[in-house]
């Protein structure tokens, strides 16, 4: 199956939402890719006390207008960067739309506050609807809060993005943590990035959490079961590869807390999901938004949607 070249990026006009598509740019730009930028809006409808329960439904003219305005916007930025684009004006559901339109692309990029936000206007309640159901990678580019505890609105003042030069990726064993740990080789090959393969072992957990660890075992030798597992996985990639030299961490504790962590010294976290309401449950643990919610850096989720062929 042919990968598309095309990068898809959600847009609502907020800092967060340009911040997210700055990200996509300069990304596009470096390996040699296009953006098609979608901005979808729905017509709300209030409740009129005049029509005995029933609805009005506002005329979406100015609606249609803002969006459109927010389109241009973002199409204007991107052609300013050098990079080819299109755009598309839709209706309905965001996370609905993206989530179809992602059959056509090889990347989706939105943003988010890091805790509510554009992601929950982006995506609906569950932030996660896109990353999880996604029929490619999805990248959540986070805009953070400043000292001050100020997540700015100003798009003067976004952050300027930077280059890709650690990429650390969740490895538990599972396909679709192999198939998040080639994303990351690929994008550390487009930037000359390292890769940091984590592993983590939660500690006081029973077994059958990692995919290659036996019944029952001690401490010292569920790290040594694990740190043989990742090799094997890791030691593969890198014949795949030559010239690339991945780095193996195996530390205790839950995969949303280490990568979490890692995220405060990475310019991108990689994941694998099942693709079926949520992340693995080894990764993330019992909070599958945990990553997404908390972590500094962009987060790439990786679905086995993405392996599947079209129509599956």
């Amino acid at each position: 199956m042919t990968r598309p070249t095309t990068i898809l990026v959600g847009v609502d006009g907020s800092a967060p939402s340009l911040h997210a598509l700055d990200w996509a740019t300069v990304h596009a730009r470096r390996i040699g890719w296009s953006l098609h930028v979608v901005c979808s809006y729905s017509l709300p409808a209030f409740t009129a006390a005049s029509l005995d329960g029933g609805y009005a439904a506002l005329d979406d003219t100015a609606i249609q207008e803002g969006a459109r305005s927010v389109l241009e916007e973002a199409t204007a930025r991107v052609e300013a960067a050098g990079v080819p684009v299109t755009s598309t004006l839709m209706t309905g559901d965001a996370a609905g739309v993206l989530v179809e339109l992602s059959r056509e692309h090889g990347l989706a990029v939105v943003g988010t506050r890091g805790r509510g936000g554009f992601a929950e206007r982006l995506l609906g309640t569950t932030s996660s609807a896109l990353p999880a159901h996604a029929y490619c990678p999805t990248v959540v580019v986070p805009l953070r809060q400043d000292d001050a505890g100020r997540t700015p609105d100003d798009v003067a003042q976004l952050p300027g993005i930077a280059p890709l030069e650690r990429i650390v990726v969740g490895v538990d064993g599972s396909p679709w943590a192999e198939l998040a740990l080639a994303e990351a080789v690929s994008a550390a090959r487009a930037w000359g990035a390292e890769v940091v393969a984590v592993a983590g072992v939660p500690v006081g957990t029973g077994a059958g959490l990692l995919a290659w660890l036996p019944s029952t075992v001690d401490h010292e030798q569920v790290l040594a079961d694990v740190t043989a597992g990742l090799d094997v996985i890791v030691d593969r990639h890198e014949a795949e590869n030559p010239g690339l030299s991945i780095r193996r961490i195996v530390l205790d504790g839950t995969g949303a807390e280490l990568l979490t962590e890692f995220s405060q010294a990475s310019d991108l976290i990689v994941l694998g999901s099942r693709g079926r309401g949520g992340f693995a449950g080894l990764l993330l643990g019992s909070t599958s938004q945990a990553v997404l919610h908390h972590a500094v850096c962009p987060v790439m989720v990786v679905t086995k949607r993405c392996a599947e062929p079209e129509g599956a």
